[in-house]
């Protein structure tokens, strides 16, 4: 007797981004040998061969990528590990250290505008190499939440590329203040000086009073002139940290280490999970459970 599979009813809930007449596929049949993954056996490992120069922020044994260009979501990252490794094959040190750049990583992303959530996802199945995908779901936007998320990057309208790279900056920058090394950077602004006063003043653009008096121009300068400048002094930049000192860090993975001494563990750590930020470009999708 067949058995005619019924559309489940996470096809009704708000979150799914299909309507209409569906039917579900054919299931095909189990293969006795699946086949190698990237990077698996004699296949060639696209992440070992990829520069750093491809990501937003790298460390000694991490790298942070994001796609290759902007997508339906606020931000899409991807975590990888430096070495060829599997989840599972993660030693003591890095399996303690995934943990920090999991929770800095999500920080991060979270602290951008508009996001409400980080969805943390690993699959697994198209490469060897470990790597874990990161997913800002919009602030406000009730039907994006849950399972779905990575389906609705790709359906929804890409985000500006100015907002993205700033996004990618910031995050990375986020990320460096423990330590790595930032590849991502801001767009630039491009502004062009007018090239007379006659140009300003036909735009309606006054100018400022010292730049009047380099050109010649007799103005009269107020005597408080000089006291409105702001004297607000430096703004504590400590806050950055999110709480983290250098000494946390160090103190987060001290616990077994599989046969490392504490002392190799504290300075291995300090090195890693003080810090990793950096990039540009170049990866993929999937969906988050």
């Amino acid at each position: 007797m067949s058995h005619t599979p019924r559309i489940p009813k996470f096809a009704q809930w708000p979150s799914f981004p299909f309507e209409g007449d569906l039917r579900v596929k054919q299931l095909d049949e189990p293969v006795d040998v699946e086949p190698a993954r990237k990077g698996e056996g004699s296949s060639v490992c696209a992440a070992c061969e990829t520069p750093d120069e491809a990501y937003i922020w790298v460390s000694e044994r991490w790298r942070v990528r994001a796609m290759d260009r902007p997508s339906g979501l606020p931000m899409v990252l991807i975590l990888e590990s430096r070495s060829h490794l599997d989840l599972g094959d993660l030693p003591n040190l890095l399996a303690a250290e995934l943990g920090v750049m999991t929770v800095r990583l999500e920080r991060a992303i979270r602290s951008l505008d508009g996001v409400a959530r980080v969805h943390v996802n690993r699959w697994g199945d198209g490469s060897a190499h470990f790597h874990m995908w990161f997913l800002a779901r919009p602030y406000g936007r009730l039907q994006l939440r849950g399972t779905f998320l990575s389906l609705w990057d790709d359906i929804l309208p890409p985000i500006p590329e100015s907002v993205w790279r700033e996004n990618l900056a910031l995050v990375a920058a986020w990320l460096a203040e423990f330590g790595g090394r930032t590849l991502a950077e801001p767009p630039r602004i491009e502004w062009q000086a007018p090239s007379s006063l006659a140009q300003q003043a036909s735009a309606g653009v006054t100018l400022p009073v010292e730049e009047l008096a380099v050109k010649g121009k007799s103005v009269a300068e107020p005597e408080e002139a000089s006291r409105d400048t702001d004297q607000g002094g430096d703004v504590g930049a400590d806050e950055a940290n999110n709480g983290e000192t250098s000494k946390d860090t160090n103190g987060e993975i001290d616990e077994d280490t599989n046969g490392e001494t504490s002392e190799d563990v504290s300075s291995e750590a300090s090195d890693e999970t003080g810090g990793d930020i950096g990039g540009r470009a170049g990866a993929t999708r999937r969906t988050d459970g």
